[in-house]
């Protein structure tokens, strides 16, 4: 696939990105893309593997190895180099909904079990597949057709994020009448309010939705279903419902003083951000959230990450970014071969803007808030942080991270976002359409299956499998759809 010797002709370039200094005074994309000569040429960089692990999409210790789309990887990659890109398009949709979404926000599980990244930089996928979508949107490639024939069942999706989209997608194109519920007053879910416009522009939601409300999808948005929206009424009024309200249950922090002013969930924060943006149409900045706070963001995943970026943007004096584990290594451990993920440090884009803008990396690890200090009228003005400690837990054999006594240090801080995770789904949907949850709150299913133990009801995404990644988002709303599609018609081409 590709140009046989072209993993040893070209090296790996990705697009450019736009400076320090003109991204962090917007809220607009800032990774660029190539030129098409150039993209053409990173497509060649894929090699003729023979077993393309990219497009895997298997679990290796817990973590994800290669696409779980199972993306036709070298296929698409061997198309962009000879410059087909309609064809490449083509190919791409056969496995994917939206990848626009996952070319911008994926962490590349991809590129992480690419071959040439053994040795080498692995091949820029990532940028190919962003490459191929934009080309198919500026040329009139993408379309959702209504379908010719209409089969009389009806399916209401409860939740618009990626795996909502995707399983809505799929059953309207099927042929059955779908209604998608959205609690919030604006379509996208995770994908319109967990993730800043910096790194996922909402315009490309609104491109996207446009086409499937033409195809006849139809949304209904400020409906709170379990809430709002009677549950029971729903499952009489539709032959399947789906779950796909997300793992929106954010995992707390408990410590004295956590009721003070100022301390907010990081998903509560970066939506509130974006829906004031959004509201004024990007004229003006909510910059009173956090200009000359110094803000400590607790957690160090991707929505920590956000957190920093969007901080800085809004004028932030400092950003401290606590993370309860050890610094990752800089390269692969013997215990972390490839094709596994890697666990290995990386400085994202929030980051690379806080060492510029503060002139220091905004990390700490082996740290956590022991105490959140209020001020006479409650609002918050230190935190009280202690080192921790990795300690094997001799019942379990589990390492845990324990307080180390005497590490206290008081620092100031306005401004705390809790980015630690999540627990699972929230209990008020899952007792509404009276399905049963695991023992992590998850909607439980037939090992393997969608369907939950209310008949009608199914579930997907991290309602089903917990806090996890757009890509397997979709994946899990495709699925999904394939499974109600088949208990509907009874069997299933989709």
């Amino acid at each position: 696939m590709g140009k046989p010797t072209g993993f040893l002709e070209y090296e790996r370039k990705d697009g450019p990105v736009r400076p320090e200094a003109e991204r962090t005074a917007d809220f607009r994309e800032f990774h660029m893309q190539l030129p098409p000569a150039r993209q053409r040429e990173q497509a060649a960089r894929c090699m003729d593997c023979g077993i393309p692990f990219c497009q895997g999409g298997v679990m290796i210790a817990g973590m994800a190895s290669g696409c779980p789309l199972r993306n036709l990887v070298p296929e698409i990659n061997d198309l962009v180099y000879r410059g087909r890109m309609a064809e490449a398009y083509r190919r791409l949709m056969v496995t994917h909904s939206f990848p626009e979404f996952t070319s911008r926000v994926c962490p590349a599980l991809c590129e992480a079990a690419c071959t040439c990244g053994v040795h080498d930089a692995p091949v820029s996928t990532k940028e190919n597949e962003k490459a191929v979508i934009e080309y198919a949107y500026a040329h009139g490639l993408v379309e959702e057709a209504a379908p010719a024939v209409r089969t009389g069942k009806r399916v209401a999706v409860v939740g618009s994020g990626p795996s909502g989209l995707a399983a809505a997608q799929l059953l309207n194109r099927r042929g059955h009448e779908v209604t998608v519920y959205e609690r919030r007053d604006r379509i996208g879910g995770l994908l319109r309010y967990g993730i800043p416009n910096m790194k996922l522009d909402k315009s490309l939601i609104d491109r996207r939705i446009a086409l499937m409300e033409e195809a006849g999808v139809r949304f209904v948005v400020n409906a709170d279903v379990g809430r709002d929206v009677d549950a029971a009424g729903l499952m009489k009024e539709y032959d399947s419902v789906i779950l796909a309200c997300g793992a929106s249950h954010p995992r707390d922090i408990s410590a004295p003083g956590r009721d003070a002013e100022g301390i907010f969930f990081a998903v509560d924060f970066l939506g509130n951000v974006t829906k004031r943006l959004l509201d004024c149409h990007f004229e003006t900045y909510p910059e009173e959230l956090a200009k000359d706070k110094d803000v400590i963001v607790i957690g160090g995943g991707d929505t920590g990450n956000d957190c920093v970026g969007t901080c800085i943007r809004l004028g932030a004096k400092s950003v401290t970014q606590l993370e309860m584990m050890p610094e990752p290594p800089a390269s692969r451990l013997p215990s972390n071969p490839w094709p596994e993920w890697p666990r290995i440090l990386k400085t994202d884009y929030g980051q690379e803007e806080a060492i510029w803008h503060f002139g220091s990396d905004p990390r700490v690890y082996q740290t956590t808030v022991k105490e959140f200090i209020k001020d006479k009228k409650g609002r918050l003005k230190e935190a009280v942080l202690i080192s921790l400690s990795p300690k094997r837990d001799e019942t379990t054999g589990r390492m845990q991270m324990v307080p180390l006594e005497g590490t206290e240090r008081k620092v100031p801080a306005q401004l705390v976002l809790i980015a630690a995770g999540f627990l699972g789904s929230e209990q008020y949907v899952t007792d509404g359409f009276g399905v049963e949850t695991d023992g992590r709150t998850n909607v439980k299913t037939a090992p393997g299956g969608h369907a939950s133990t209310r008949k009608g009801v199914y579930a997907a995404g991290d309602m089903h499998i917990g806090q996890s990644l757009v890509v397997r988002a979709i994946n899990e709303g495709r699925n999904a759809a394939k499974e109600v599609d088949r208990d509907l018609m009874g069997y299933t081409n989709l």
